[in-house]
């Protein structure tokens, strides 16, 4: 308490020098709000890059492996690559399966973008996916009216489908149950046993996977689709369009995926007509491409602080020059040196917490106009805060001792007769 009374003093007086010269005050704390803001800007662009990452592998699933057929940019290259590959079948299915032990559950997929729907829907039309029960397990979903399929269903082509939530509203509407309801895919009904819940969506291709909108699907037993829906130009077309597979727990899902790429390289004859993907690699990637980021970013940043720095010694250097007398008097009714490196630090931390308060508000204001303007995601998070602003008030005590000490240091009867 009694080193907090003798404190204030120097506050006091280090605010009332700051406002003498307002304006100077305010071009010294430029450097340290631009740091600042730069710094929490830059923290707040990886944060958002980071939680969009993890989004993107959530949806994906970090023990699943992803096996997508690749689409030939034109019907040419589609016929080129058929005379090598006859395109991802149930032979790869069973070859993966059958052969790699690490695998837990596992389930082709077949997909199809529907050319009619009913009921009409002024919205993007559902996309129509057919797969096996174990879909449910290794994508992580869950079932809030009704249920999944089962083996049974997907035996006997049984007529049923699960609505995802974004294509139960579109088709049915909001109000009464789905289950029990029929939906018409082109010349198909099929009967609504389910609805699942509300998942994450991406909407981009994230390392050569497309990331639909699972709310936005219809999603029915694999041999449904494919004895019920007619794919056209099946001999250009891939029997089926992916293969979804979940690693058994303590298995490592990159080696397996090394396994499962040359099974089918083999098979496909090197025509690169398939991507697997593995998101646990993927996160490892994204993380170390991440790091870089941030400490490019940082070091950027740091420059803006390390200028703010040097100008709060350049203008403190100024300050005790400007008022050598005023030193000199205060020494010689009794001020110790410990006394006069206090006030100038003082003077120089005040500036470094003023201009880092200013910068916090102007890096969170930045952050938001890089979010609307750039249509990034941006996450301003307290340690972000906490470092920027810790750093601005360090970098004020590292360049306001130089001067402090050069003001002590003065000779007492000089410094009186100073003019």
């Amino acid at each position: 308490m009694a080193n907090l009374s003798g404190l204030l003093p120097e506050i006091y007086m280090g605010l009332s020098s700051l406002l003498v010269h307002k304006l100077r005050s305010l071009l010294t704390m430029l450097g340290m709000i631009f740091g600042v803001g730069a710094v929490v800007a830059m923290l707040s662009i990886t944060a958002g890059a980071q939680k969009e990452m993890m989004s993107y592998i959530d949806l994906l699933g970090v023990n699943n492996i992803i096996i997508e057929a690749k689409e030939a940019v034109d019907r040419n290259e589609l016929q080129a690559r058929r005379l090598i590959s006859p395109g991802m079948t149930f032979r790869d299915y069973r070859a993966i399966t059958e052969n790699v032990q690490a695998i837990e559950a596992a389930t082709p997929r077949k997909r199809f973008k529907p050319l009619r729907v009913l009921p009409k829907t002024a919205s993007e039309p559902p996309l129509l996916i057919g797969v096996e029960p174990d879909y449910l397990e290794i994508n992580s979903l869950k079932v809030t009216e009704g249920r999944w399929f089962n083996d049974e269903d997907n035996q006997s082509s049984s007529p049923v489908c699960v609505l995802g939530e974004s294509a139960k509203v579109n088709l049915l509407g909001y109000e009464g149950g789905a289950v029990g309801r029929y939906v018409k895919i082109n010349d198909t009904w099929l009967q609504v046993i389910g609805v699942l819940s509300q998942q994450a969506a991406g909407d981009a291709d994230v390392e050569g996977v497309e990331v639909t909108n699972r709310n936005n699907m219809v999603i029915a037993p694999l041999n449904t689709v494919m004895r019920r829906f007619e794919d056209n130009n099946s001999f250009l077309k891939d029997e089926i369009d992916g293969i979804y597979l979940k690693v058994k727990p303590g298995a490592d899902s990159v080696e397996t995926a090394s396994v499962i790429t040359a099974i089918l390289a083999s098979t496909h004859k090197d025509a690169g007509d398939f991507n697997v993907t593995v998101p646990a690699g993927l996160l490892e990637q994204k993380k170390r491409t991440q790091f870089i980021f941030n400490v490019v970013m940082l070091c950027i940043a740091g420059i803006s602080l390390l200028v703010g720095g040097i100008g709060i010694m350049n203008i403190m250097l100024a300050t005790v020059l400007e008022r050598t007398r005023e030193i000199g008097i205060r020494r010689a009714i009794g001020a110790r040196q410990a006394d006069i490196i206090r006030q100038f630090l003082t003077e120089a931390v005040l500036i470094s917490i003023l201009g880092g308060l200013i910068g916090i508000v102007f890096g969170f204001s930045l952050s938001k106009l890089i979010a609307s303007a750039a249509g990034w995601s941006t996450v301003v998070t307290t340690s972000s805060i906490v470092v920027a602003f810790g750093v601005s008030v360090g970098i004020g005590v590292v360049f306001g001792i130089y001067p402090a000490v050069q003001a002590a240091k003065l000779d007492p009867i000089e410094a009186i007769r100073y003019e």
